[in-house]
């Protein structure tokens, strides 16, 4: 069997494959290099997959071996090659600690394979040799911890030229930010003619916490506790979420000056509330009970068309959430600033208003606080704690916002909501699209607003 037949199967499968529900058709190698020969054999695949008058590109590292190991099983691509003695098994290289031992020397050496360029980051320091571990949980990515000391993220989706992520960390370090974790290195190479980052090496920060699981207890704490106070309760999160709103002010200070600023004028005002209400009718259309709220959206937009302007713009996260933050021991640091990865990367690089990642973090403190309602037998009597644990959260992340030099929330209020709703009327959609049991997040956030 062909690898190509092989692959097409398995892709569909993937969580990180788009075309869910259409599977891969037209699919092809653009790019095939062999960097570790013999038994296993590993091979760095680039395959391009059409979809009507699109195509995306997909990163797959292919292991070979003639048998597979029990521990690589759940990895099974298919047989490729022809006959008993020249078949072999294809999978997931990026599961084999002995396939990927190489790729992490490679960046350290500064090596080329072919059109593969393999960097390091210039004075960076780090271990080679180092068994690998998979993370679970990634949507879009692949990412591998080395003994503790090393992440490895793989972009599974490319779209040509450099990937935000790699980008800003980069960027953000140089200037010496202690809001990023310490970039160590990368794996690039050309795609339709343009430099396109395909891996990210940087530091493994072993001992943080993700601040969706600290925001998490906190509501536990909360939802056990007697008077059900946000205040009172044992695991109260609004100091770190003032922190948090501190460190939210740097990044974006640091942003501005790595990348610049500039400003929206009236009229790239009324195409962002032509967008927003664009989605808005999508969002309509697809869950129904969204009507309800739509008149108070729409006013709500309409009240920011009216505005004078004009508004600052620089480079944001754009996909910032309780997630994409770790609290370390020294403080808060920022993770995956990809941006939303199904938007277009010239949008993904685009400047908005930094009041957009507040907005974001502001509809997680609301997601943190209202999951854990869903199938709660006491949902119910539990929905005004929900509701003082997010007020309290917001209002401190956002007071920490603007004492560190932030755009002050409370004096941009009409952005700011326009911003919220935009970002609920997103999930309603994702909501419904990919994860229906939690759609009464969105939509009950939207019936209180």
């Amino acid at each position: 069997m062909a690898i190509e037949d092989a692959l097409a199967p398995w892709l569909g499968s993937q969580r990180w494959f788009a075309g869910k529900g259409m599977g891969p058709r037209d699919l092809a190698i653009v790019a095939d290099t062999e960097l570790v020969t013999g038994d296993p054999e590993l091979r760095h695949l680039i395959v391009a997959v059409s979809h009507g008058t699109t195509v995306d590109y997909y990163q797959i590292l292919v292991g070979l071996r003639r048998k597979l190991p029990d521990r690589l099983l759940h990895v099974r691509i298919g047989p490729v090659g022809d006959g008993p003695s020249g078949g072999r098994i294809a999978y997931d290289a990026l599961h084999d600690a002995d396939l990927t031992k190489p790729l992490l020397a490679a960046i350290a050496a500064n090596a080329d394979h072919g059109r593969l360029e393999m960097r390091k980051v210039a004075g960076a320091t780090f271990e080679t040799g180092l068994d690998s571990l998979v993370l679970t949980g990634e949507q879009t990515n692949t990412s591998l911890v080395f003994g503790e000391e090393s992440i490895l993220k793989v972009f599974r989706r490319l779209a040509p030229g450099p990937n935000p992520d790699l980008e800003v960390t980069t960027a953000l370090a140089s200037l010496g930010s202690p809001q990023v974790a310490e970039p160590l290195g990368w794996m690039e190479t050309r795609l339709e003619g343009v430099s396109t980052h395909l891996a990210f090496l940087s530091r493994y920060l072993r001992h943080a916490s993700d601040g969706w699981s600290l925001a998490a207890t906190s509501v536990r704490d909360l939802y056990a506790s007697t008077d059900r106070c946000a205040a009172h309760a044992g695991g109260d999160f609004s100091g770190e979420a003032r922190r948090l709103g501190a460190a939210t002010a740097q990044v974006h200070a640091d942003l501005a000056a790595a990348f610049g600023t500039d400003e929206l004028p009236a009229e790239a005002v009324g195409e962002l509330t032509e967008r927003m209400f664009r989605k808005l009718d999508l969002a309509v259309a697809a869950v129904p009970e969204l009507t309800k709220q739509a008149d108070m959206i729409s006013e709500a937009y309409a009240a920011l068309a009216r505005l004078p302007g004009p508004f600052p713009v620089q480079r944001v996260h754009g996909d910032y959430h309780l997630g994409q933050v770790l609290r370390t021991d020294t403080g808060w640091v920022v993770l995956d600033f990809e941006g939303e990865p199904a938007t277009p990367l010239a949008q993904r690089r685009a400047r908005a208003s930094a009041l957009r990642d507040v907005a974001g973090m502001l509809r997680s403190f609301d997601y943190a606080a209202r999951h854990q309602l869903i199938g709660h037998p006491d949902h119910v009597t539990l929905s005004d704690a929900a509701r003082d644990w997010v007020r309290r959260n917001a209002a401190a992340f956002c007071a920490g916002y603007a004492e560190a030099g932030g755009l002050d929330p409370a004096a941009n209020q009409v952005l700011l909501t326009a911003l919220q709703l935009d970002k609920a009327v997103y999930e309603v959609l994702y909501e419904a699209r990919h994860r229906p049991s939690w759609l009464s997040i969105p939509l009950d956030s939207l019936a209180e607003f």
